[in-house]
């Protein structure tokens, strides 16, 4: 079985910035609303950036600081730190700093790292919260230092793109932690990025974290009362074998990416209803229990 730690949470205390990544559809931004969750119920100062230009986040953590940052945007801040402050709202309201960005690409994709970098650098938080993008630009967003790197030999981007490639490539600092479900495609791209992180960037890997398990023992075809068992083809014995089939099809999944990447696993469960900040309450409660509760399992 894949590996675990006694406390799936205390990577939340190994490094001050989490990338939370993953394949679109996995449930990225559930997670990082739950470590951030979680991280604050074991009383750490918590911001969450979020990159995406959604404002889900704010109604999952109604009372967690949220910073929601663009390209555009970050972009501006960094021309307005660095001496065009009278320009730069300017060049953003009239598209001018969007066509910069396309013209140095991967450039706001440094900038966004460079205020992640400033965040871990104020000492005002003990963690910061990254919700990502999804996998494929989250690999080209944190090769953007490299790249820009091997390009600029001097000036502020070269010293930009050596500050940011500094804190990902070190694991005191920062960590990946990727999302995916226990099903086929989504393991196959969470193996192959987790590769691409360690091998071509060198950035450390956190905990997988493997969202919606619907886990327990297998259903008993018997229908429930006077012994009678569910006939073939009935909708009963029909849904109970879906079930099953399922639950089997996960556990062979999370079984081999535990065997492909011999990575710690958190494991969230599937949840009913309707996604918000009590779900992730319940979810964060399952990460880390009160301390009788612990010391009983």
């Amino acid at each position: 079985m894949p590996p675990k730690s006694d406390d799936p949470l205390r990577f939340v205390t190994t490094s001050t910035v989490a990338v939370v990544a993953g394949k679109g559809g996995v449930g990225k931004t559930t997670v990082t609303a739950v470590l951030a969750r979680a991280a604050v119920r074991r009383g750490l100062r918590v911001i969450v950036v979020e990159l995406d230009g959604k404002t889900t986040l704010d109604n999952l953590l109604p009372d967690v600081e949220i910073l929601h940052l663009s390209g555009t945007t970050a972009l501006a801040e960094y021309l307005g730190s660095h001496g065009w402050g009278r320009v730069s709202s300017r060049l953003a309201r009239s598209g001018v700093i969007d066509v910069i960005a396309s013209a140095s690409p991967g450039l706001d994709d440094l900038v966004l790292l460079g205020r992640v970098k400033q965040l871990e650098r104020s000492g005002s938080y003990d963690l910061v919260v990254v919700d990502g993008p999804a996998a494929g630009h989250s690999l080209s967003m944190l090769r953007s230092a490299d790249g820009l790197g091997a390009i600029a030999r001097s000036g502020p981007i070269r010293s930009q793109a050596d500050e940011v490639t500094a804190m990902l490539t070190d694991p005191a600092r920062c960590q990946v932690v990727l999302v995916t479900l226990p099903e086929t495609t989504p393991v196959n791209e969470a193996v192959e990025t987790a590769y691409s992180l360690e091998d071509d960037i060198g950035i450390h890997l956190g905990p997988l974290v493997v969202n919606a398990v619907d886990d327990g023992p297998e259903l008993d075809l018997a229908a429930p009362g006077l012994d009678r068992t569910a006939p073939d083809g009935s909708p009963l014995r029909r849904a109970a074998e879906f079930r099953n089939a399922r639950r089997r099809l996960q556990r062979d999944e999370r079984e081999r990416l535990g065997t492909e990447l011999a990575l710690p696993q958190i494991v969230l469960p599937a949840i009913a209803g309707e996604l918000d900040a009590a779900a992730i309450e319940a979810l964060a409660a399952t990460l880390d229990p009160p301390a009788d509760e612990e010391g009983a399992t």
